[in-house]
C-alpha cells in the first residue's frame, strides 16, 4: 500500500491504495521476482533502514521481527495457515484500490483512519 509521511509530524500516513503489481483477493505480488525490474521504487524489505522499518504496517512480521516482538498467533507464519490472515480480519483483501485507478495527484485521498 503507497504511503505519506506527514512534513511537519514524521507522521506515517498509510492509504488503501495499492501497487499495480499487488492482487487484491490473494494479497500477493503477481509479478514477484520481477517486481524490482517493473516497479523500481518497490523497496527489498530486508535492505531497510531502523527508520524505513517504522513505515511497515505494526503486524508486519519483518517489522515485528525488527522490533523483537512475537508474531501474533493469526499471522501465516505462525499459524502454518495465508487464510488465518482474513479470518482475523488483518489482510486488506477486498479493501484497497489498484493505483491504476488512482490518479497520482488524488492518493492523499485514500488515507486510511486509525478506526479503519
Amino acid at each position: 500500500m503507497h504511503k505519506f509521511e506527514d512534513e511537519d509530524t514524521g507522521e506515517i500516513l498509510r492509504t488503501n491504495v495499492a501497487c499495480k503489481l499487488f492482487d487484491q483477493n490473494t494479497c500477493r505480488c503477481t509479478q514477484y521476482e520481477q517486481r524490482f525490474t517493473q516497479v523500481p521504487e518497490c523497496l527489498d524489505i530486508r535492505k531497510l533502514s531502523d527508520t524505513e522499518m517504522l513505515w511497515l504496517p505494526e503486524t508486519c512480521a519483518y517489522r515485528l521481527t525488527f522490533e523483537g516482538k512475537p508474531l501474533p498467533k493469526w499471522h501465516p507464519l505462525h499459524s502454518g495457515k495465508q487464510t488465518s490472515v482474513n479470518q482475523a480480519g488483518h489482510s486488506m483483501s477486498g479493501l484497497s484500490v489498484s493505483e491504476l485507478d488512482v490518479p497520482e495527484g488524488e492518493r492523499l485521498d485514500y488515507i486510511l483512519t486509525s478506526s479503519q
